[in-house]
């Protein structure tokens, strides 16, 4: 089995080589934007994903053990890519020299006149050459293939294509990690035995395939957007790369109302970006941030995006409900403008086209915005018992927000403190400190 596709911690406290460190560093953040890109090129090649991911870690503990000796190279991508690349047609010929049939390791190509190494090294550059389509779009409709279980198919797509840890992906599902590793172990290998095609699906098989895909880029564009772990409250280039598969699937699908609906969401919520830490890198809810920093074009791109789902044929769906709400907040110039009556409509009717305990717990706030406290807090009240949300900071979270707005303090201090200790995201524990310190009494 491979070992976890991300770079081991840096050399322990104390150590002299901080040249190792640095080029660690560097890798890290190189694997964090390259490693989907990587490993869905050589998926094209190998046919297979989880191969795939092993040619892309292979090339990873090459660089951990060559760049601290020799230098970084001037292309640190290109380097990855050539490496993984080399350890596929290794793979390759060791598949060959175990099968006399072509078709036993999954290729299109005709190998029986590629007998001779650097043939096939050429064959293999060619392939990686090909500009056809999108790599990360076939990589995820691959993994979303419905020989997966729905829940195997996001945490799958989540681990090769957003570079989430298994921890992460368990905690955006609200499952346990051992559960969430098995899903991908086991999904790898059923996409390696049914020899499923690295394609982007076309006609019917492409509709009855787009939700779970739907549902797995907003995942990985929400651990951008507030990162589950680690020490910084967002990892933007996670939400960018979200949002970029998007836009590559609306180009594709222009009259799915549901693809242009998520699209305007992830516009919208991503126009916040700079306006979400202060200037000391502190997380700055929506009520408090300064609005003029909201950028205006993205805003103008989902409220486009917003309008091509509503004149899209059928139903409203879930993407395009939550993306009107979030217009209602990109609409309002100040904090006090904002329609929250709108918003808890419009929650009412996400509770019916698409019910779950969180869409339930985001409409107890627009109720206690819109009719008060009170109100809010018998929304949330039932949400207690609910096993799903037993491990979900956000949920004492707003009970004490409610509770501090009807000024009983220690009760809202008590949530405060439990939803601090249930985060694993360093910033959003540190507010959530700062607001049960504040639940007190006025002088």
């Amino acid at each position: 089995m491979p070992h976890p596709i991300r770079p081991p911690s840096p050399d322990r406290p104390g150590s002299t080589v901080t040249g190792r460190d640095a080029v660690r560093r560097r890798l890290e953040g190189v694997w964090r934007l390259e490693a989907a890109r990587i490993i869905a090129r050589v998926a094209r090649v190998v046919r297979d994903v989880g191969l795939a991911e092993e040619c892309a870690q292979d090339a990873l503990v090459a660089a951990l053990e060559q760049w601290p000796r020799d230098g970084l190279p001037d292309n640190p991508a290109a380097w990855l890519l050539t490496t993984a690349k080399r350890r596929a047609v290794d793979q390759i010929r060791h598949r060959r020299m175990a099968s006399d049939k072509a078709e036993a390791i999954g290729y299109e190509w005709d190998f029986q006149h590629a007998s001779r190494s650097d043939a096939l090294v050429e064959q293999v550059d060619l392939a990686l050459d090909d500009e056809i389509g999108d790599d990360l779009l076939r990589l995820i409709f691959t993994a979303c293939h419905p020989v997966l279980s729905a829940d195997a198919r996001c945490a799958l797509t989540l681990r090769v294509m957003g570079g989430l840890t298994t921890d992460e992906i368990a905690r955006a599902y609200l499952r346990s990690e051992a559960t969430i590793a098995q899903r991908i172990v086991r999904a790898k290998r059923s996409l390696a035995a049914a020899r499923v095609p690295f394609e982007v699906p076309r006609g019917a098989e492409l509709g009855e395939r787009l939700s779970s895909v739907l549902e797995v880029i907003y995942l990985i564009f929400n651990e951008g957007y507030a990162a589950t772990s680690g020490e910084d409250w967002m990892r933007p280039a996670l939400s960018a790369e979200a949002l970029r598969l998007g836009r590559v699937l609306a180009a594709l699908m222009p009259a799915a109302g549901e693809v242009q609906g998520l699209v305007a969401l992830m516009e919208i919520q991503a126009s916040r970006f700079a306006a979400r830490v202060d200037s000391a890198g502190r997380p700055v809810l929506l009520m408090d941030q300064d609005r003029s920093r909201w950028d205006p074009l993205l805003i103008q791109r989902g409220l486009e995006a917003l309008a091509r789902a509503d004149e899209a044929p059928g139903p409203i769906g879930p993407y395009a409900l939550q993306a009107a709400i979030a217009a209602c907040h990109a609409k309002a110039r100040r904090a006090d403008d904002t329609d929250w009556h709108a918003i808890a409509t419009l929650y009412d009717v996400l509770s019916q086209v698409a019910p779950s305990p969180v869409v339930t717990l985001n409409q107890a706030v627009a109720v206690g915005m819109a009719y008060g406290a009170a109100a809010g807090l018998e929304v949330v009240e039932p949400l207690r018992h609910e096993p799903t949300l037993a491990d979900y900071h956000l949920l004492p979270s707003v009970r004490g927000d409610l509770l501090a707005r009807l000024a009983r303090h220690d009760e809202a201090r008590s949530e405060f403190e439990r939803a601090a200790s249930m985060t694993r995201n360093a910033s959003e524990r540190a507010m959530l400190l700062e607001r049960a310190a504040g639940c007190r009494p006025p002088q």
